[in-house]
């Protein structure tokens, strides 16, 4: 069991990941496997790219901004401030940043997340 504690993430530096948006990983610790929590920043007009997380589901908060959802069989939806998404384990999700401004959620993963569970599905450019 992990001892309580409060991390600040100050410090925590962005980066960009080649799923096509910027990352900062709020909490995300091999001592608390259950759940991490990243801060996902998206450009204007960007979509992610299409992927799935194996074994892993993932909850989108939507912070600021507005965008479409793409997420396993259903219809894509508009999402803003406020809002979750629930994204099932293995489900092909994408988001397309609809506005002027970032487009910016919170992703929290269960189990936390780990490199090794991105499958990447969107074919490589002719």
């Amino acid at each position: 069991m992990t001892a309580a504690r409060i991390k600040s993430n100050a410090d925590t530096a962005e980066y960009y990941f080649e799923e096509r948006c910027h990352v900062v990983e709020c909490w995300n610790s091999a001592d608390d496997a259950q759940t991490s929590i990243a801060r996902i920043r998206v450009e204007p007009g960007v979509t992610t790219r299409l992927h799935r997380l194996r074994s892993t589901a993932e909850r989108y908060v939507i912070v600021q901004g507005r965008g479409r959802m793409q997420v396993g069989d259903i219809a894509p939806g508009e999402v803003g401030p406020g809002d979750v998404v629930f994204i099932p384990a293995d489900a092909p999700q994408r988001i397309t940043n609809l506005g002027d401004d970032d487009l910016i959620f919170l992703a929290i993963c269960t189990p936390r997340f780990v490199p090794e569970c991105y499958d990447d599905l969107e074919p490589e450019a002719a």
